[in-house]
């Protein structure tokens, strides 16, 4: 089974847009949470695009009353991110390598240039009772520096396959997903997903990538949760990563 964690970037978003707190933030992650979701993902940014420090707390809050859903922090560990994660301790941080005014994440860590500085970061997340997932194109080459670090997981950035996806070049693009997969596992790696997945794509490439343990899927769930609903979307996602391969 492949867990869904529900990214709420965009709801945060739709809420900054105006000064009336709605959507609420906490709100629509309790909704995913009682829809099935099997976790709450956010990338709180240095600017407050979206998802503001109010919201981490709230959500951090929230996830008490869920203890079988985890708690996923996105971001950039040399900007904000481990003022996050030493106050609030997500059971998961996926580290990113975006820049503070990136639109948004579009490049893995590259290794062995990343490894003298992600590695301290990585000891302390760990010291901190924090499972490590680093971000990564998919490129076999790279799995060993990420297991190299010390990380727990990558998590496969999907924007490439997105692309491909129902074009003549999605089995080649495909292919390397595969065996960037495989290059994890044998390193010792858990695997994560993310970018770009919707209910079109998502099925497709969990049955090529059985292993995958978590997708983070947050801005095409938000778009169709505007036409079904964030439960019944939810519930739809769900169906996908759920069912036995």
């Amino acid at each position: 089974m492949t867990r869904l964690s529900v990214n709420l970037n965009k709801v945060a978003l739709l809420r900054n847009s105006r000064h009336l707190g709605i959507p609420s933030v906490p709100g629509m992650g309790a909704v995913a949470l009682a829809a099935g979701a099997r976790g709450i993902t956010v990338h709180p940014r240095p600017d407050q695009r979206h998802i503001r420090p109010d919201d981490v707390a709230a959500l951090s809050v929230l996830l008490r009353d869920w203890p079988d859903a985890e708690f996923n922090i996105e971001g950039n560990p040399f900007d904000n991110l481990m003022d996050y994660a030493r106050r609030y301790r997500p059971h998961q941080c996926t580290l990113v390598p975006d820049s503070p005014d990136a639109f948004t994440s579009d490049h893995g860590w590259r290794f062995p240039d990343d490894l003298l500085r992600l590695s301290p970061v990585v000891s302390e997340l760990h010291a901190l009772g924090i499972r490590v997932s680093l971000f990564m194109d998919p490129d076999a080459a790279q799995m060993s520096g990420a297991a190299a670090t010390g990380a727990n997981r990558v998590e496969l950035y999907t924007e490439a396959y997105a692309n491909a996806f129902g074009t003549a070049a999605e089995q080649a693009v495909l292919d390397r997903y595969v065996a960037a997969a495989r290059a994890a596992t044998d390193a010792g790696l858990g695997i994560n997903a993310g970018h770009d997945l919707n209910q079109s794509n998502l099925g497709r490439l969990l049955d090529a990538i059985p292993a995958i343990e978590e997708v983070s899927i947050g801005h095409a769930l938000t778009a169709e949760a505007l036409e079904m609903g964030m439960a019944a979307t939810v519930r739809a996602y769900t169906g996908v990563t759920e069912r036995p391969r």
